[in-house]
């Protein structure tokens, strides 16, 4: 089976491994409608290509992804199950076959939150992780308010969601976020080699354990991401969030407090 890049997700098949790289480094990575349309399909394929065996996500060499785009997402915010951003929430968080991320970087908003439904997370050792949703006048998504609650417990998850600040790959490590931490300079084929090693497992196994793993709670995934999505369509359009991202591409301070 074929896969083909777009102008800024780079596809590659390495033997049992697909890789999927965000390649648009000259604005951190930050995701469009498109981007995500091009993720959606290629694990979709790759979830029927008998080769593929393990899906690995990865960033540039000094970024993962900076998470949304917010322009994109302030020109047409779209976020129901039929977009682009739903296809590749449902197909991420559900697919049958292992998932596996190497942090490198900046890892914020939904390149933290995307690390929850992998299997396998590797960072570099300068990697940083935020998930700054209330900051910009917003609610969390991916399923992140129920799945960093079950992780860490309510008062850690409260701290990384209401705060929105940054943590280090050490401490995302020591939270359960990501599974190790690689050197920078060698985490892309370290991670790589971690892939390769889980696609010679029998595969047939390697699902029905990733199965039997998360069959009690997908159900319980599929319903926060819908409730979750509501409320961000919501907040999208609130006026907090239009001071927020006004302030976001002006570079200063949002005001919040005329609000209530």
């Amino acid at each position: 089976m074929s896969y083909s890049s777009s102008e800024h997700i780079s596809i590659a098949q390495d033997d049992r491994v697909l890789r999927l790289r965000f390649n648009r480094p000259d604005k951190k990575n930050a995701i469009t409608r498109d981007m995500y349309s091009t993720l959606a399909t290629a694990i979709e394929r790759a979830n029927r290509d008998s080769v593929v065996r393990v899906i690995l996500i990865e960033g540039s060499s000094d970024c993962f992804t900076s998470g949304n785009d917010l322009s994109d997402f302030m020109n047409a915010p779209q976020t129901g199950p039929d977009s682009p951003v739903g296809r590749f929430l449902e197909v991420a968080s559900t697919t049958p076959k292992p998932l596996m991320a190497a942090v490198t970087g900046i890892a914020v908003g939904i390149g933290t939150t995307l690390l929850l439904h992998c299997d396998l997370a590797y960072a570099s050792e300068s990697a940083q992780f935020s998930m700054p949703f209330v900051n910009l006048g917003l609610v969390p998504e991916f399923g992140s308010s129920l799945l960093l609650p079950q992780l860490m417990g309510h008062r850690r998850a409260a701290q990384l969601l209401m705060f929105g600040e940054r943590f280090d790959a050490a401490t995302a490590l020591k939270l359960g976020v990501i599974n190790e931490i690689f050197p920078d300079d060698t985490i892309a084929d370290d991670a790589l080699a971690r892939a390769h090693q889980l696609g010679e497992q029998p595969p047939s196994a390697l699902r029905q354990t990733k199965q039997l793993m998360k069959q009690a709670v997908l159900g319980d995934i599929a319903k926060q991401i819908q409730i979750e999505s509501k409320h961000f369509a919501q907040m999208l359009t609130a006026p907090e969030a239009k001071e927020a991202f006004q302030a976001f591409l002006q570079k200063r301070k949002p005001e919040f407090s005329s609000f209530e």
